[in-house]
C-alpha cells in the first residue's frame, strides 16, 4: 500500500512527555538474548516496575516465562516467544512452545509466522501452524510476528496479516528483531490497513512495532500511524504495543523524574 499519510513526526514534538508516558504503558520490555539466565530476567522485571509506572509486559524465552511471572505483580503481563526466531513450519514444535508458555502462567504468546513458507506460496502451512498455536493457548493473547523485513513486498505483508487475523491473532507484530530490517513505517501502514479492513478483527486486533525502536521519537511515528488507522481509542496496551529492550532508558530520560499528572488523556496531541 502506498500511503498518502504525511510523516506524522512534526505534530508530536510539543508533547514529548505525554508521548513518553504512553510509550511506557504500551511497552513490552524485552530480553531475548541467547545467553539469558534468571539473573538477567530478574533485572528486567525490576526495570519493568520503574519510578514512572509499569510497562505493559515483559517478553522472554519460554523457559524463563515461569520465573518472570513469579517476579512480577499481576498487572504486568508476561509474554514469551514461540517458533522463534526461525519461523519454522513445524507445527509440533510451535505448539510445544505455546504449551510451555501457557503452563508457565504467562498471558501472551508471540509466535513467528512461517514466513519462508509464505514466500514459497504455501499458505496452507501458515494457516495450519497459526491455527494450531491458537488452539493450544485459548484465552492467551496471541501476537503473530510477520518478519516484515524478510517478506518485504507489501502484498506479502498484507497477505501474512490477513492469514494471521483469520487464524485468531490478537496482535500483528512486525519483527523478531533478529534480522537486518526491523519495524518500518511502511510495513506498519500495510499491517494496520489490513486490521482496519478485516470484518471481524478490526474491532479488537492490535499492532506491535518491534525491533530497532530505541527512542521516544521513533516510537511516536508508530503511535501516530496507529491512531490514524484505528483511532484514538485503540491507543492503549490492549491494542498497541512496542517491543524493545533499550527504549525504556529514553522514556525515563524524557520523563526526567517528573510524574505524569493523574487522568492523563489517551491522545498524544
Amino acid at each position: 500500500m502506498t500511503s498518502s499519510i504525511p510523516n506524522p513526526r512534526p505534530r508530536w514534538q510539543h508533547n514529548l512527555s505525554n508521548s513518553a508516558h504512553i510509550a511506557l504503558t504500551c511497552l513490552d520490555l524485552t530480553s531475548l538474548n541467547n545467553q539469558d539466565i534468571e539473573a538477567d530476567i530478574a533485572n528486567l522485571c525490576q526495570r519493568a516496575q520503574g519510578p514512572f509506572g509499569p510497562v505493559a509486559a515483559v517478553c522472554v524465552w519460554p523457559h524463563l516465562a515461569a520465573f518472570a511471572r513469579a517476579q512480577l505483580p499481576t498487572h504486568i503481563g508476561v509474554a514469551a516467544v514461540a517458533n522463534f526466531p526461525h519461523g519454522s513450519p513445524d507445527v509440533a514444535l510451535a505448539v510445544q512452545d505455546a504449551l510451555q508458555i501457557a503452563q508457565a502462567g504467562a498471558q501472551e504468546v508471540d509466535v513467528v509466522l512461517p514466513y519462508k513458507a509464505l514466500m514459497a506460496g504455501d499458505e496452507t502451512a501458515v494457516t495450519a501452524l497459526l491455527s494450531a498455536v491458537r488452539h493450544a493457548c485459548p484465552g492467551l493473547v496471541l501476537k503473530v510476528i510477520l518478519e516484515t523485513g524478510e517478506l518485504r513486498a507489501p502484498a506479502l505483508i498484507r497477505r501474512a496479516s490477513e492469514l494471521a487475523l483469520d487464524a485468531g491473532a490478537n496482535f500483528l507484530k512486525t519483527s523478531t528483531g533478529k534480522t537486518p530490517v526491523h519495524a518500518t513505517p511502511e510495513a506498519a501502514r500495510t499491517m494496520l490497513s489490513a486490521i482496519a479492513a478485516h470484518p471481524a478483527a478490526r474491532s479488537y486486533a492490535g499492532f506491535k512495532a518491534s525491533g530497532g525502536i530505541r527512542t521516544v521519537q521513533e516510537a511516536i511515528v508508530f503511535a501516530a500511524l496507529m491512531q490514524q488507522y484505528l483511532g484514538d481509542e485503540a491507543l492503549k496496551p490492549t491494542r498497541f504495543r512496542i517491543g524493545a529492550s533499550s527504549l525504556l532508558s529514553d522514556i525515563e530520560a524524557v520523563l526526567g523524574g517528573v510524574e505524569m499528572p493523574p487522568n492523563t488523556p489517551s491522545s498524544l496531541y
